[in-house]
């Protein structure tokens, strides 16, 4: 058997096991028009196979369903009409066990397609893409279930298992200095599997400054929230504090006051929170004016990539688990990857030399490329081997149900 059929086998099972702890009540609702029900990313990861390997690659393959055609194309023009992002939670037809067998239907014939004695090198890249695809709604499919769980009175847990604490006592903000001059960042050809727009390598001119040597913490966005720092307009951009006024936010999203301290909800249930673990779930909004607050910045995403660099990915076997919330540890001093993604300034624009890729595939990433900031890293919810120095995950300035937090940076002078 093939290490990608094997892979393909491994990332979808793991997508299954994800989803297996949820009832079908669960799996169909939708609590905002951001978030997805479990069942339509069930659907929509097992469409892309479907749509772009088995109906061009597999002889004699009919699709299951000419209407999953519609109801689980999410945004490809190029593929056809689409059923509104807003109203995913009202298809409660298929059914969550008819949306199973489409999974298994497909599985089963793309081991017929990637059984065959030869591949053809663009039918092995569609593969990987949809498989790193997959790895994206693995970690959508556990924000979407944590905010769809948020909404129920009842705070339910998605897991059971106890929560991991920070055991490491916050240290004094470390500061890295970080590289000046010119430099390259992007995704070096030849060193495996990367998303478009991480491509091409480019240089770039960076001034001298400071990267924090870890994540802000739980703790220290707290004395921002006690210092009044959601009812003090100087800290925030006008856009931001606009938003804040309008949404009439006045701390983190899932933080609830509790006899005078902080809880959190998060995917192990409400929780006392855990002072020492990075914050998370900010908008960019959020951080950006927390950083302000705190008399630095945030990075740009090339300050972020040239400092990370620095330092090796984590090593995963396939079977580690998600941990599902972040916390400190000893072994893990920088928190570069596997706690929350990172905001940084830029805006999320193409790389110079940048080339939208032809056919539907190339709407994957180019055309959001406007009114959305760069985050990097990887989160807790990442499944485990699909971080990269260079990955390039972006939203709007004003989501928060993500697992998005802080690092800080910091001018030293021209």
């Amino acid at each position: 058997m093939s290490s990608l059929l094997l892979r393909y086998q491994a990332v979808r099972a793991h997508t299954g096991a994800l989803a297996a702890v949820l009832s079908p009540e669960d799996s169909t609702a939708q609590s905002m028009p951001d978030a997805s029900p479990a069942k339509w990313h069930l659907a929509h990861t097992t469409w892309f196979f479907e749509t772009f390997l088995l109906l061009p690659y597999l002889a004699g393959y009919e699709a299951a369903h000419q209407a999953y055609r519609v109801l689980f194309n999410s945004y490809y023009d190029g593929v056809g009409a689409r059923h509104p992002r807003a109203q995913r939670g009202l298809l409660t037809r298929p059914s969550l066990q008819e949306v199973l067998a489409f999974r298994h239907n497909v599985d089963e014939r793309m081991l017929e397609l990637l059984s065959l004695p030869v591949l053809p090198p663009s039918l092995t890249a569609l593969v990987e893409l949809g498989l790193h695809h997959e790895q994206q709604h693995q970690e959508l499919l556990l924000t979407d279930i944590q905010h769809l769980l948020s909404c129920n009175p009842l705070w339910p847990a998605y897991s059971t298992a106890a929560m991991p604490r920070s055991m490491a006592p916050t240290q004094p903000l470390p500061w890295l200095i970080g590289a000046q001059g010119v430099v390259e960042i992007g995704h070096s050809p030849g060193a495996g599997f990367a998303f478009d727009n991480e491509s091409p390598r480019h240089r770039v001119y960076l001034a001298p400054h400071e990267v924090a040597g870890r994540l802000s913490t739980n703790a220290e966005y707290a004395a921002f929230v006690a210092d009044g720092g959601y009812t003090q307009p100087q800290w925030w951009l006008a856009e931001g504090w606009d938003w804040r006024s309008q949404q009439q936010l006045s701390h983190p999203l899932y933080w609830h006051p509790s006899n005078g301290q902080w809880q959190a909800f998060g995917l192990y249930g409400m929780q006392p929170l855990d002072m020492h673990a990075p914050v998370v779930h900010l908008s960019f909004f959020e951080a950006d004016a927390f950083a302000r607050w705190s008399g630095a910045r945030l990075p740009t995403e090339a300050e972020w990539e040239c400092v990370a660099s620095t330092t090796p990915l984590p090593q995963h076997a396939p079977a580690d688990p998600i941990r599902l919330q972040p916390h400190t540890s000893a072994d893990d001093p920088h928190q570069w990857h596997g706690q929350v993604w990172q905001w940084t300034q830029s805006s999320y624009a193409p790389y110079p030399g940048f080339q939208v890729a032809e056919g539907a595939v190339g709407e994957y990433n180019g055309k959001f490329m406007v009114n959305q900031y760069v985050l990097r890293g990887s989160s807790c919810a990442t499944p485990p081997g699909h971080a990269r120095h260079s990955y390039r995950n972006f939203f709007p300035a004003t989501a928060r149900w993500q697992f998005a937090g802080v690092r800080l940076a910091r001018d030293t002078g021209l």
